[in-house]
């Protein structure tokens, strides 16, 4: 050790004005709220750990990709600055890897804030390498890592077990022992559930993040993939990770947190408690991203500066003077992952049944695959959300008279302005003519060729865009198609009729983005109906399609990408709720 280093040691209160770029720390060392450029780095660079500024008074000790600025695990605490409580701390806050092995956090008056709880377990060495892990040494043993004990994000080299847990205030993901994928509110609700459980039954099963964005599911002698980055296999060299965000969706990001690649689920909406208890979540014309409100006038914001931290009743239902009404919540559901009452029956008696319940609160009335009535009892939680593809009714019961929200000017005449606008004139005439000349081919081809030696092999190697172009006749369309859309020349894919009637090309840009989804080869990757119209109504944003059979192209960066009709590949666009129980039906 040289002179500097044992100066610093005696003299901690230098390091305020020195930066530490070490690959091993030594025992001893200290990093200080008061100096955000001092940090312990990775032997490249590439990583380092020290104090982030959240705001003009908060600080969090993290570790963060120095390149993307992206911080991939953090102690549990805030250090807040400037305070004078004894609970946080000042510019006299430490961390500390102290002699005993302890890693600790503490505020001016020396209270622990956040601990390693390594204390005297024979700990001698921590390092931070150069994929991002902290790693606390017994000699040669692992004691303690980061990468063991994960807060919201996993980074490539990292690998999530089934005892570990990411977590982002209400919301948790775990791999479960059956290979599922889970995604939980309050550690009660379970709101998405994904994986290929069928395919792992030797051992506990392994998740875990490739550099290429692919999202794997390992196990004894076996790898599956359950994700795909939307830009999998480019970019070799581009910081990829996953996080699980404070609104409870779990994203893959490339880059940095602006660029979303692939999310559990797309509608941000179906996220249970996304817009707090009795919030209501949905979108308007105007923005892309979901939006909080009240059910009605009867109802106040609990925090009027936080739109999520959802809303209570002007009045009380039990304060209320005998005059409880049922306040109705049309194309509204109230998300149903968590144990109720069901009941089979019509609308009209799913109302005047909560209605005249002591313990229901509020009620759904769903009328699309199956007519059920889901009633909510008190004091249960309650996680609305509101949109025009719905088919369903809530109800929640207010004290009367019924005060509903005014109707915002952009929405007047919703329906009748939705089905006039050009987005949705131009998705159903680009996918109608798609359908349609599928359909006049595939009846050309069955009565007229389907026995012929000539034309018989071909009929299998056609996709559905190939049909719509009289213009290239033998020619993979899609492909093609694909390579114009990546040119930015989707003028030319589309019918030159369009352009005569002055279309949005943006709206066109969409649908074409939507007619790609739709043709990927393994159908798990293909959106819903009701996610199509939502694409094309620019509910949701469209993420960039992969190109036309990309997934059955052998590998990828050496990792094999093939996927039969066996596997079951996570959903680009929608986690459907879980079916009720047949136990809990009346």
């Amino acid at each position: 050790m040289n002179f500097c280093s044992l100066l610093l040691l005696q003299l901690p209160l230098l390091l305020v004005f020195t930066t530490t770029s070490t690959a091993n720390i030594p025992p001893g060392s200290s990093l200080y709220a008061s100096n955000t450029s001092q940090t312990w780095s990775s032997p490249n660079n590439t990583f380092f750990l020290g104090f982030t500024q959240v705001d003009p008074t908060s600080y969090t000790v993290s570790i963060t990709h120095r390149t993307a600025g992206v911080s991939i695990w953090t102690t549990d605490h805030n250090v807040v600055v400037g305070t004078a409580s004894a609970a946080v701390i000042d510019y006299g806050g430490v961390f500390q890897f102290l002699h005993n092995g302890n890693l600790l956090l503490t505020n001016r008056s020396g209270a622990t804030v956040w601990t390693s709880n390594t204390g005297n377990l024979g700990v001698t060495s921590a390092s931070l390498d150069d994929t991002g892990n902290l790693i606390l040494k017994a000699g040669s043993i692992n004691v303690w890592s980061s990468f063991e004990n994960p807060t919201d994000t996993l980074v490539p080299s990292q690998n999530l077990t089934v005892n570990q847990t990411l977590r982002s205030g209400v919301y948790s993901f775990r791999l479960l022992s059956s290979g599922n994928m889970s995604l939980t509110w309050n550690d009660s609700v379970e709101y998405w559930n994904q994986g290929l459980s069928s395919a792992l039954k030797l051992t506990p099963p392994t998740l875990q993040l490739q550099s290429n964005g692919i999202l794997n599911l390992l196990d004894a002698g076996s790898r599956m993939s359950v994700a795909f980055g939307n830009d999998y296999g480019e970019g070799g060299e581009v910081m990829r990770f996953l996080r699980l965000g404070s609104d409870g969706n779990l994203r893959m990001y490339s880059g940095g947190t602006t660029t979303t690649t692939w999310a559990a689920l797309a509608d941000q909406c179906q996220v249970y408690g996304y817009c707090g208890n009795m919030g209501i979540c949905s979108y308007n014309e105007s923005s892309l991203s979901p939006i909080c409100k009240c059910p009605s006038l009867n109802f106040e914001a609990v925090d009027v500066n936080d739109s999520r931290k959802g809303c209570k009743r002007k009045v009380e239902v039990a304060d209320c003077a005998g005059n409880v009404t049922m306040l109705e919540l049309k194309q509204t559901k109230f998300l149903t992952f968590q144990a109720q009452q069901i009941v089979t029956i019509g609308i009209t008696a799913c109302r005047v049944n909560c209605l005249s319940s002591t313990s229901c609160m509020a009620c759904t009335s769903t009328s699309d695959t199956y007519v059920y009535c889901y009633m909510k009892n008190t004091p249960d939680f309650v996680s609305g959300y509101q949109g025009p593809v719905l088919l369903s009714t809530s109800y929640i019961k207010v004290c009367g008279p019924v005060q509903p929200n005014p109707l915002p000017s952009d929405q007047i005449g919703g329906d009748k302005k939705f089905r006039e606008s050009r987005g949705w004139k131009v998705g159903v005439l680009v996918t109608g003519t798609i359908w349609g000349l599928a359909a006049l081919v595939g009846l050309f081809w069955w009565f007229c060729c389907k026995n012929s030696p000539k034309f018989g092999g071909v009929w299998a190697q056609y996709t559905l865009l190939e049909y719509a172009s009289a213009e290239i006749n033998q020619m993979r369309f899609s492909e093609w198609a694909y390579g114009e859309f990546e040119k930015g020349n989707v003028e030319t894919i589309v019918d030159k009729r369009l352009a005569d009637h002055g279309v949005d090309m943006e709206q066109v840009m969409r649908a074409v983005q939507v007619s790609f989804w739709c043709i990927q080869e393994h159908p798990s990757q293909r959106p819903t109906m009701g996610k199509v119209v939502q694409m094309l109504e620019g509910i949701i944003e469209i993420a960039r399609p992969p190109a036309p059979k990309a997934l059955m192209k052998g590998s990828t960066s050496g990792t094999s990408t093939n996927l039969s009709s066996k596997d079951s590949a996570q959903s680009t666009c929608e986690a459907s709720a879980p079916p009720p129980s047949s136990s809990s039906s009346i």
